[in-house]
């Protein structure tokens, strides 16, 4: 069985979904991850990605690519955004072709963890009509920072479209266990974020979002065991987030893209985990 691979938001920040689309086709990618909910952070492309002219223009870009849409972000659980604001993305994301949404939480405070699984229930209970699960994941700088903060939401949770994000890199940082991910329930799980990331963990926050946002490495340039991952986890597809600002300055989006699709083969070829090269294609 080969896994599929997206090309994530992240990995190349600051495209529209149409640019997007174009760079993810070109570099051989059999998906994209689209940042259609925007955060409000500087970077972020001005168009506003769910305008009706954008939409029509990803679906042609999509079409002309024969690329698909595989899942959409963040919906943000924080006290000051309400989730009904993400139907519009929830509705363009279905029509697009997704199926999976990333969710994460933001609050600042420790001990407000019913409060963060009735929103995250509420999130899911949106994303439910539209055919979409809710995938959370737990950014070790965030308010969920371990797979036990982001597996207690899910089990309290208890909605069938719930889904758990495992991100190689926070995974890395959060010293989690490869015994804790084989006793994760296997259907949470729909796709992996994969990256790779030194050996030492920093010991700030700061140091964290340094590497998180703008330092991330290829596969199999760090310390990351991707064998002993794959075999402690579902075979599903991956999706690439790997934002590396010097490799984007050096090579240009492209350049990076195709980087890290290369390096991806490299390792999951090697391990008997062939993702389906797309056809038809510059590789």
């Amino acid at each position: 069985m080969n896994r599929p691979i997206s090309l994530a938001y992240l990995t190349v920040p600051g495209l529209t979904p149409v640019e997007q689309t174009q760079v993810a086709a070109e570099a051989g990618y059999d998906y994209v991850s689209f940042r259609l909910i925007n955060l409000g952070v500087p970077g972020e492309p001005a168009a506003d990605p769910l305008s009706p002219m954008m939409l029509r223009r990803a679906r042609a870009a999509l079409a002309e690519t024969g690329l698909k849409a595989h899942d959409i972000e963040l919906a943000r659980i924080l006290r000051e955004v309400d989730p009904q604001s993400f139907l519009p993305a929830f509705e363009a994301g279905a029509e697009l072709g997704a199926r999976h949404v990333i969710a994460s939480a933001w609050t600042s405070v420790r001990n407000d963890r019913d409060f963060v699984v009735e929103r995250f229930c509420e999130i899911c209970d949106l994303a439910a009509p539209f055919g979409l699960t809710i995938n959370l994941e737990f950014p070790a700088f965030s308010r969920l920072a371990s797979l036990d903060d982001a597996v207690e939401v899910l089990d309290l949770a208890s909605r069938a479209n719930a889904g758990l994000l495992i991100d190689t890199l926070y995974w890395h940082f959060s010293h989690a266990r490869l015994a804790d991910l084989r006793s994760v329930r296997r259907e949470w799980i729909n796709f992996l974020h994969i990256c790779d990331a030194p050996a030492d963990i920093p010991g700030t926050r700061e140091e964290m979002l340094h590497i998180a946002r703008e330092a991330r490495l290829y596969p199999g340039e760090g310390a990351i065991d991707f064998a002993a991952l794959a075999a402690a986890l579902p075979k599903v597809p991956l999706s690439i987030e790997l934002p590396n600002a010097r490799r984007s300055a050096e090579l240009g989006h492209l350049g990076h893209a195709r980087r890290c699709l290369e390096a991806a083969h490299r390792i999951f070829d090697r391990q008997g985990l062939a993702p389906s090269p797309r056809t038809g294609t510059a590789g």
